[in-house]
């Protein structure tokens, strides 16, 4: 039996201009290996024996915008959306099959420049909040975005990262 819970991660580049995708699998790797662990540690979420997976799928823009419209009635870019595999309450045991998590790159660099942020900090964060909508988290509500954020903050600060959400209210 391992000790520390493990993710299978799955990396699909459809669209944009993401560069060296070997560089952003292995931050991707990384940051849900952490955000796995912090679950498991603080948040008493279970893992299966066998590692479930994750899609993550790199996109730009365009595709995102048509994305967003089919599923969310947006028809524009967002910076990540998550797609679970199956419904699961925060808690709850995964499957085989966490879902995906699609990340829009013109958006990301657009919002790290607006944050004076790196890139793949921004990245690592919207993985981290991607990979909580698909154990369930969500911030729809004060109270639900006032916890996500708080696991999200607790593992960014894990990677050495900033509090992504310094003093503002909770979205």
């Amino acid at each position: 039996m391992r000790d520390r819970p493990a993710v299978s991660l799955a990396v699909s580049l459809e669209a944009g201009q993401w560069g060296d995708v070997t560089r952003t699998e292995a931050l991707a790797a990384s940051v849900l290996a952490a955000a796995a662990q912090d679950l498991a540690q603080h948040e008493a979420q279970p893992f299966p024996e066998d590692p479930p997976e994750v899609s993550l799928v790199l996109a730009d823009d365009a595709m995102m915008a048509e994305i967003n419209n089919q599923w969310r009635d947006q028809p524009k870019p967002t910076n990540v959306l998550s797609f679970p595999a199956c419904v699961l309450a925060p808690g709850g045991q995964p499957g085989p099959m966490l879902g995906d998590i699609i990340l829009a790159r013109e958006t990301i660099e657009r919002e790290a420049i607006e944050l004076n942020k790196p890139v793949d900090e921004h990245v690592s964060h919207l993985i981290v909040h991607g990979f909580l909508h698909l154990f369930g988290y969500d911030h729809n509500e004060n109270k639900d975005a006032e916890q996500m954020e708080t696991i999200e903050t607790r593992i960014l600060i894990s990677l050495g990262l900033s509090d992504p959400y310094g003093d503002t209210e909770p979205v």
